[in-house]
Parts: C-alpha cells; sequence; structure tokens
C-alpha cells in the first residue's frame, strides 16, 4: 500500500498513482487530525472524495505517530496527551478519539490505538506498553461505530517472543475483520524483524488479512509473505524517489551519479511504466541535477510500481505454487538473533 499520509502520495496524482498498480493506500490519523482536520474532511465526504481516490482506504491509527513524533507527551491510562509539533497546542489522544477521527475520516480500514514502545526498550516497559494496547483494544472496539470500516488490532511485544506469543493470541480472541503486526521496523535490525514476523505471523489466524506495518524492502516483503503475511506499507518508494534513487530489480541506483549522465536506456526496460517507456537514465539524471520537481514524479511513478510489480510476481508465483523456487534468493535464512524470552 503506497503511503499517503496527508491524503495524498507525494509527487502524483491519482491518475498517476492508478497506473503503477496501486490497488490500495495509506493515510494516517495523526497527521489529518493535525491538518485540514477531519471535520473538514466529513463535509467533503470523507477521504475518497477528498482526495479523489476511489480504491480502498486504510487510516494508521496515529499511535506510531504520537510516540515517535511528539517530543513533549505524557502516557496514562486514559490515553496521550502531547503538543502540536505545528502549533504547540496540547492535544488529547484517547483510544475513543483516535476511532472517532477515523470513523469522520471515511477510510475502509482503520487500526486500533495502541502504544508503540521504541527499541531497544526493557522488558518491563515492552510488557505495559503491550497490556495496555490490548486494553485500549477493548476501547476501540466499543467506541467503534461504523460497520462499512474494518477495525484492525495492531500486536505489539516489541522483541520479546513470549510478549508477542501472548499478544497474538489475545487479539484473535476478538475475531476482528484482520490483524496487524506492529512495533516493528522501529530501529531494530533486518535479521530481528525477520525473526519477529515468522514467530508472530503464524499465530493469527489464516483467513483473515495480516497486515505487517512500516515494512517494504523487497527481502523483507519476501520472507514475511512465507511466513502468511498478505498487507504492506512503506514509505520507501516515495521516500527514495525525493532523494533521486531508483529502484531497479531490488536495487538501489542513485541517479546522481556521473555514470547515468551519459546513458540513453531506460531505466528497466522490462518495466511497463510511464517513466521507463518513455524517458531515459540520462534525462532522469539531467533532471535531479538541475532540481526540477518532474524528477521526483518520474522516480516516484517507477519506484512504486516496481514494488508493487514484485509483490504481483510473488502472487502469481503463489498461485502456481512455484513461489519458494522463484523467489528462493529472497528467501535465504539470515543469520538472525533469538528472540528474547524474558
Amino acid at each position: 500500500m503506497p503511503v499517503g499520509t496527508l491524503a495524498n502520495v507525494k509527487m502524483v496524482t491519482p491518475e498517476q498513482l492508478k497506473t503503477t498498480g496501486a490497488q490500495m493506500i495509506l493515510s494516517n490519523t495523526y497527521h489529518l487530525h493535525l491538518q485540514p482536520g477531519e471535520s473538514i474532511v466529513a463535509k467533503a465526504g470523507g477521504l475518497h472524495q477528498f482526495m479523489r481516490w476511489n480504491g480502498p482506504i486504510l487510516t494508521d491509527s496515529g499511535g506510531f505517530q504520537v510516540f515517535s513524533l511528539s517530543e513533549m507527551r505524557s502516557i496514562s491510562e486514559e490515553g496521550v496527551t502531547f503538543r502540536s509539533p505545528r502549533d504547540g497546542q496540547v492535544i488529547h489522544f484517547t483510544p475513543e478519539k483516535s476511532i472517532q477521527i477515523q470513523n469522520a475520516l471515511g477510510a475502509d480500514v482503520i487500526m486500533a490505538f495502541d502504544e508503540c514502545p521504541p527499541y531497544p526498550a526493557s522488558r518491563e516497559e515492552v510488557k505495559a506498553a503491550t497490556e495496555r494496547t490490548l486494553r485500549w483494544l477493548e476501547r476501540c472496539l466499543v467506541a467503534h461505530q461504523r460497520s462499512d470500516q474494518a477495525l484492525f488490532p495492531i500486536v505489539q511485544g516489541g522483541v520479546y517472543q513470549d510478549l508477542r506469543s501472548a499478544a497474538a493470541h489475545a487479539v484473535a480472541q476478538f475475531d476482528t475483520p484482520g490483524y496487524a503486526i506492529g512495533g516493528v521496523s522501529v530501529g531494530e535490525p533486518a535479521e530481528l524483524i525477520e525473526t519477529i514476523v515468522k514467530a508472530t505471523t503464524p499465530l493469527l489466524p489464516q483467513d483473515k488479512p495480516r497486515y505487517l506495518m512500516g515494512v517494504g524492502t523487497y527481502r523483507e516483503m519476501a520472507q514475511a509473505i512465507a511466513a502468511g503475511v498478505d498487507l504492506f506499507d512503506c514509505v520507501i518508494p516515495t521516500r527514495l524517489a525525493r532523494h533521486g534513487a531508483a529502484l531497479v530489480q531490488g536495487d538501489r541506483w542513485n541517479l546522481k551519479n556521473n555514470r547515468f549522465r551519459t546513458d540513453f536506456t531506460p531505466l528497466d526496460e522490462g518495466c511497463p511504466c510511464y517513466t521507463c517507456q518513455n524517458f531515459s537514465r540520462a534525462y532522469l539524471s539531467h533532471l535531479i541535477h538541475s532540481r526540477e520537481l518532474l524528477a521526483f514524479t518520474l522516480l516516484t511513478i517507477h519506484n512504486l510500481t516496481e514494488l508493487i510489480r514484485f509483490t504481483e510476481k510473488i502472487r502469481m508465483a503463489i498461485l502456481k505454487d512455484t513461489f519458494t523456487e522463484e523467489f528462493a534468493m529472497w528467501l535465504k535464512p539470515s543469520v538472525a538473533p533469538s528472540l528474547s524470552a524474558e
């Protein structure tokens, strides 16, 4: 799911986004609450009308942003109080408030409000956050008012295997439309993310969508899909584009490098995207060196197409029962540290 934090996927129009093969996108409760405010989005007819995207939309609960972006905050059983990074206004976020905002935004899938512990954190800190997240889930379910929105709970637990297992078993008891694994990709090594996902995903119901939050490299996605994950979101393709980098068959190319200045071939001759069908590496390099914004639009179109094509190929390989053979290079086990048990 391409990330459209503020009701837009950066640098592309909805029509351009459709050409990448994107089916579902993600927006963010925290940021949309601060600007323009959920009441304005609701008056516009909801997120779909507001941003002119007619496909499915998922909104994050805002929990990750509250805990990662707000320097001045206090956490209690009731919720979180923090100062807006925009104007310094004191804002109170509770499970009920997060759901209220998401109900007003009108996304198709909404997330339960959770406490996302940082990495590293002690077992006591992670245990407290994980247990609070489960208590907040119960309040989110009570507050949820729209039957046309699917509410997903989030499994926390840090790098502690027993906490992850307990949280996964607990959320599965609520029989929600889907489930998410959160609190990964918050600073821990990639090998540890792989271990967390492999240990946690099989504990969630297999007949419901399982969503791994904030992960989107080729290797991470292939490993997670092998473990049973269905949905991903990540800022990597759009962020790389804004830094002048392209994703090409799993590699990252810095188009600022001199070797591209006189290279008149497409980024990827096998890629069907608008960028590869019309422009050369030399032209993209020229735009980047000239600081032309078109460079970032063209790279965003390609990077999103590249990543979505990768998942489409995996889907087809699964249907043909050739996934493990075709994607063996991404599925090789790494030397990963064990999850902590205490």
